[in-house]
């Protein structure tokens, strides 16, 4: 049995189909099937059965998927801790960010880890909503600042930067003048959010429920911030962010409005607990020592 045919067959798991399993695999159609036929009689029992729609895995197949997708994630992670490893001996530190990231934090904490280790080639990694804390339990990256909430396990984490909450609105929207608002005040307006991110990450970002119990009122989805600004900015929805977001993505069609009854933005630095390298405590060293709590 090869780590290949594992692939093969967490694919065609995933997609219960099988030409569109090859699609992904890159490899046709009769070929991944012969594959598949060929770890069936290796393993003596049948995996999957023919259905109208492509394959359903049998009672023995669900058994046997299930450890096919673990044997594939270790084997991913054992790549991924020799690739930490070899880039650390090569110099190389892959931080990861969402959006503004820890704000100024970001930034300085790079230019501070650059002066301190010249010989280091730092490489910014941004990734769209909550991917951040993902890239880090997949190994790829290094280290990265997270926008909590977020699924930490196997991950040690450091609180380093908290910012108020802005609300984002079109400019002449009916809230735009006032110095602050109530998350309340938002209630009628449909607020952009996005199936990207964990749920339980969407609803922090959307306060919901709502100190009053009710929920958003659900508008456009989006897939990064650049979406999500160009809806609020045609005056199709608003949106929730961090105060470093107005500084970071400003823009003459948008207007930022502090939001004073919602808990702040907290952000950690992460990195994976099997892959502490001498260049990502030397990071988070800097980080801790320059972090805005």
């Amino acid at each position: 049995m090869e780590l290949r045919q594992l692939r093969y067959l967490a694919a065609i798991g995933e997609h219960g189909n099988l030409g569109r399993a090859a699609k992904a695999l890159y490899v046709s159609q009769p070929a991944l099937s012969y594959a598949l036929g060929r770890l069936e009689s290796e393993l003596g029992v049948r995996l999957f059965d023919r259905i109208p729609a492509g394959v359903a895995a049998t009672e023995a197949g669900r058994e046997v998927l299930r450890a096919a997708r673990e044997a594939v994630a270790a084997a991913d992670r054992v790549r991924a801790v020799a690739e930490r490893h070899r880039r650390s001996e090569d110099g190389v530190l892959r931080v990861g960010f969402e959006a503004s990231g820890a704000g100024d934090l970001t930034r300085r904490a790079r230019a501070e880890f650059s002066r301190r280790h010249p010989r280091v080639r730092v490489e910014p990694k941004r990734f769209d909503w909550g991917g951040e804390a993902a890239a880090v339990r997949e190994g790829r990256v290094d280290v990265a600042f997270v926008w909590l909430p977020a699924d930490l396990d196997g991950c040690r984490s450091v609180p380093v930067h908290t910012e108020p909450r802005v609300v984002g609105l079109p400019v002449g929207h009916r809230l735009a003048d006032r110095p602050s608002v109530s998350v309340l005040d938002t209630n009628e307006e449909p607020l952009m959010w996005t199936t990207a991110a964990p749920r339980a990450w969407v609803d922090w970002w959307a306060v919901n429920p709502r100190p009053d119990g009710s929920e958003p009122r659900w508008g456009p989805e989006n897939g990064n911030v650049e979406e999500m600004l160009e809806q609020v900015a045609e005056g199709a929805a608003v949106c929730f962010a961090p105060q470093s977001m107005a500084a970071y993505y400003a823009r003459p069609d948008l207007v930022w409005v502090p939001m004073h009854d919602v808990e702040p933005l907290r952000v950690v630095l992460a990195w994976p607990l099997d892959a502490e390298t001498p260049l990502v405590r030397g990071f988070a060293e800097v980080v801790q020592e320059l972090a805005d709590l």
